[in-house]
């Protein structure tokens, strides 16, 4: 599947259907601007022309007001990230340490999916009061995601097709789904506020006594029919509002649906979570109270809605999307021999004591694996990527291979909040023995003795590690580096700065991992502060473009004639037809690629499929891909919150 190209697609999409959203706003202003003219417009004055435009005026920025205000009330009690939306449905945090065999399971492949697709391991919650088979990703980011499943998922799926459920909800985080769900979560608030207004006035001037005179009976009955109105026309607003939430929604689990495909590489598991779905008695539906606000980020309907309310394409047209073979009548013989599964015994589900050496993959040649004819283009686009880009044995595999062979001591730091403060620090800290004691006297004087014995202590296991073992280290530790105070927090991020800047010689792997964890931790500290989508085209950030490829050309080549042709071969594809000059790569470049990775991050999203494509021709050009070059694509790819392009490793750095 054409990440980009399909994404390009379903936001074209919605963007008009938000732009019906805004409509659908400015119709109600007029509507209560009528109703306001109608109700006050009467009354005679002096000059009765500029009293109705004063009052429209009013009116208007009234309910704007009224609808934005509430809205970003909404909006605002959200702003702690995927967490409090997973907690405003009852959502419970799943520990790190768990000695039940389905929440460790859960754990395991929520950690393995995140390895997979380049993204920080998100927080992990459970509605363990629903026992239908649902899930979603809420967050402003993939920094401060949290992805929540119910009971009926643990109870009923097996590995895979849980699998199948979260590598779906991931495909939300990657596309941008979050930020759009929770600001549409907040206009639907805002839009029910006037029907909430219309029912108190309603309610307050419904009682009438015959002591009253009939002025008085009469300013209440007139009060009464405005507060009708006004339900009539919040509702009216609502509705069509959920209408537009709901096609908003179909048009992203299309998109989920697929990008699933493509992160596991088979339909099997989603698919039979979607079957599943159709053949339990409790489907995918919810018993909390609130859960039309959440419908549209669901993994499955919510409700038995209609079909202009639904959140998602019919269960049917989903699975036969996916497997377009399978037939209604086999679902009758998938229930008569349904029983929950047991946790299945994998390896990955419990962490080895002793660190065990990664298998090694092979990789064959470009294989194409055949869709069938009649499969929706997206999904068929998925299964016939060739293989020399997506792994035969999948990133899936490659990515439970690394988490296995990570020493259980920093699995166990990782997952929790001061250890893994600690192993922050020891993954920064330098090789060199000469620099050590400017590093230890810069860690205890910011964050105590205590702290640096904890570093010391876990710096042997850690630079026992590979690169493809530390990059992983460091999304594994973020829900625990998010539960830490936000002032420690913040002394982290300023320590490990200048940790690293007290060594001139900075490592290329000691800078992509600070990088990385001083992204992930300024979006977790201020998830609603997030960059949203880009809108800077290629040729503005033509410079920085130049610098991240020159950055991937030196790290990825043996000598200065290969850093060039692998420059060249890079900025051919960006630009092509265009004329380069290169230039050296400065000595301490850090800085300048830290500014050309953030001005990236403001591009369209098409602009960032070619400069991820110019990235990738840099790093084939010399026809072998090293551990450094994969821990630099990594980078660039979580600073432009983008998916990794599955690439196979063919020799050590």
């Amino acid at each position: 599947m054409d990440f980009f190209a399909r994404q390009a697609q379903v936001r074209t999409s919605t963007h008009l259907l938000v732009g019906l959203f805004a409509l659908a706003i400015v119709a109600i202003v007029v509507a209560v601007d009528v109703l306001v003219l109608l109700v006050f417009g009467w009354h005679w004055t002096a000059d009765p022309v500029g009293y109705r435009h004063r009052l429209l005026v009013f009116s208007t920025l009234g309910t704007l007001a009224l609808i934005c205000g509430c809205a970003l009330f909404r909006i605002q009690t959200l702003s702690e990230g995927g967490s409090a939306v997973a907690e405003g449905v009852g959502g419970i945090p799943v520990p790190p340490d768990v000695d039940d065999a389905q929440l460790k399971q859960l754990r395991n492949v929520v950690e393995e999916v995140a390895i997979a697709s380049g993204t920080p391991v998100p927080d992990i919650y459970v509605m363990p009061q629903e026992a239908g088979i649902n899930a979603f990703a809420a967050g402003y980011s993939p920094s401060d995601a949290a992805i929540c499943v119910t009971q009926g998922c643990l109870d009923h799926l097996t590995r895979d097709e849980l699998q199948g459920v979260i590598a779906h909800e991931f495909s939300h985080v990657l596309n941008g789904d979050m930020r759009l769900n929770i600001r549409l979560m907040g206009l639907l608030f805002g839009i029910m506020a006037l029907s909430v207004i219309g029912r108190q006035f309603a309610w307050f001037d419904a009682s009438a006594t015959w002591s009253e005179s009939e002025r008085q009976l009469s300013r209440k009955a007139f009060s009464w029919m405005a507060g009708l109105a006004l339900i009539v026309i919040g509702s009216i607003g609502y509705f069509f509002g959920r209408l537009i939430q709901s096609a908003v929604a179909r048009e992203r689990e299309s998109l989920a649906d697929a990008s699933a495909v493509q992160f596991t590489r088979q339909t099997a598991g989603i698919a039979g979570a979607l079957k599943k779905i159709a053949v339990i008695p409790e489907g995918s539906l919810l018993r909390v109270a609130n859960r039309h606000e959440v419908a549209h980020m669901m993994f499955g309907e919510v409700d038995a809605f209609n079909s202009w309310f639904a959140t998602h394409p019919p269960l049917m047209q989903r699975i036969r999307t996916l497997e377009p073979w399978f037939r209604a009548q086999e679902l009758e013989k998938l229930k008569q021999t349904l029983t929950p599964p047991p946790p299945e015994d994998h390896t990955d589900d419990v962490q080895p004591e002793e660190k065990k050496e990664l298998p090694p993959l092979e990789w064959p040649g470009a294989a194409v694996v055949a869709a069938p004819a009649i499969v929706d283009a997206s999904v068929a686009a998925a299964a016939a990527t060739p293989v020399a880009t997506a792994p035969q044995q999948g990133a899936f595999q490659h990515a439970s291979a690394t988490h296995q062979s990570i020493p259980a001591s920093l699995i166990r730091a990782a997952r929790q909040p001061e250890p893994a403060l600690a192993l922050s620090l020891a993954l920064a800290v330098s090789a060199h023995e000469d620099v050590r004691p400017a590093q230890q006297r810069l860690i205890a004087d910011a964050l105590g003795d205590d702290v640096w014995s904890a570093v010391e202590a876990l710096v042997l296991d850690e630079q026992s590690l590979t690169p493809s073992q530390r990059m992983p280290l460091v999304a594994l530790s973020l829900p625990a580096l998010k539960q830490l105070a936000p002032g420690r927090l913040e002394t982290l991020r300023g320590t490990l700065d200048a940790v690293v800047n007290v060594d001139p010689r900075v490592e290329l792997d000691e800078y992509c991992l600070v990088r990385l964890l001083r992204m992930y931790l300024r979006e977790a500290a201020k998830p609603n502060s997030a960059r949203a989508e880009g809108q800077k085209k290629l040729p503005a950030c033509r410079d920085s473009v130049a610098l991240v490829c020159a950055v991937v050309a030196v790290y990825g080549s043996d000598d200065d004639a290969g850093a060039r042709r692998a420059w060249q071969a890079a900025m051919n594809e960006a630009f092509p037809g265009g004329i380069f000059t290169w230039q050296t790569l400065p000595v301490e470049w850090q800085v300048q690629f830290d500014r050309a990775l953030d001005d990236l991050d403001g591009l369209l999203p098409v602009a960032k499929e070619i400069v991820i494509q110019s990235l990738l021709s840099a790093i084939r050009a010399d026809g072998v891909v090293t551990s450094t070059e994969k821990e630099l694509l990594r980078v660039v790819c979580a600073s432009l919150h983008c998916p990794v392009p599955q690439q196979p490793e063919t020799r050590a750095a």
